[in-house]
């Protein structure tokens, strides 16, 4: 393990999450409108859907390990997490949603709704890679 890897903190963390949304919010506005010009609007909102809701997914990962390190750090006195995990599980199922929605209402590039929703993989891994 590179020494970069050993001294990463809760800190460090929190700006990789941090910076991933963000990378992911510029490439997202960048590519619209070439997925707009070259696909037609409804793949340029499927491509925002995806984005938002990969985008929405490292924003839940970043509250779910804040709350888990808390815990771990607080030891016997932690606070309860139910009300992060209700949260997780209530935007698993609006994903679900807004993704069946989106699917039947847009008739779009499906490969434009992957391409979002892989982005925020693509950035959380251009981050951590920024980190090494």
């Amino acid at each position: 393990m590179s020494k970069a890897l050993a001294d990463f903190t809760d800190a460090d963390f929190k700006r990789t999450m941090l910076s991933a949304i963000r990378l992911e919010a510029v490439l997202c506005l960048m590519a619209t409108p070439l997925v707009w010009w070259r696909f037609g609007w409804a793949s340029a909102v499927l491509l925002l859907v995806g984005a938002l809701i990969s985008g929405s997914g490292l924003w839940e990962w970043l509250r779910l390990m804040t709350v888990v390190m808390a815990r771990m750090d607080a030891g016997s006195e932690a606070k309860p997490m139910g009300l992060v995990l209700v949260g997780f599980f209530l935007r698993l199922g609006l994903t679900l949603v807004v993704l069946y929605v989106s699917l039947k209402a847009l008739h779009g590039s499906v490969f434009a709704l992957a391409a979002g929703l892989g982005l925020g993989v693509f950035c959380l891994t251009a981050e951590v890679l920024r980190k090494i």
